[in-house]
């Protein structure tokens, strides 16, 4: 089931295979230490956005945090969400990390360069499988805001 989620997630964004081959290959814009691993910070900074009720945290990835992130970097998802959750507290809630992970894992081949990853307190907490099927944004798209 994983590896068919990520086929159809891949095939969604044909593009992103391009970077993706880079990325295995270690074509990054930011040196990595000895062992292939780029060094932290990964997150530049947060902030909570706001449109009516709903509420989104805006998380600005560094040019580190962008190499770092994606499958096979070396880097796992779990040290920039320490930052992220160092810098935002209440980012700690039901389906906020799954939210993050796909972002670290994909943002990057999917759209280079978005300037934030948008994590929404208000989706549905759901298993990463169907974070990933949603494009990182499970019970809806991406916000209007």
């Amino acid at each position: 089931m994983r590896t068919e989620v990520l086929s159809g997630f891949v095939s969604k964004y044909c593009a992103a295979v391009v970077i993706l081959v880079a990325a295995l290959f270690g074509l990054t814009a930011v040196p990595a230490h000895a062992d292939n691993v780029v060094p932290p910070p990964y997150v530049d900074h947060v902030e909570w956005a706001k449109w009516g009720d709903l509420s989104s945290l805006r998380v600005y990835p560094t040019p580190a945090g962008r190499a770092a992130s994606g499958i096979g970097s070396g880097v796992g998802p779990e040290h920039a969400w320490a930052e992220v959750l160092a810098l935002a507290p209440e980012a700690e809630r039901p389906g906020m990390y799954e939210q993050f992970v796909c972002h670290w894992q994909f943002a990057e081949l999917v759209e280079p360069g978005k300037i934030s990853w948008n994590l929404e307190p208000w989706r549905p907490a759901v298993p990463l499988e169907r974070v990933i099927e949603a494009g990182c944004n499970p019970g809806g798209t991406e916000e209007p805001f």
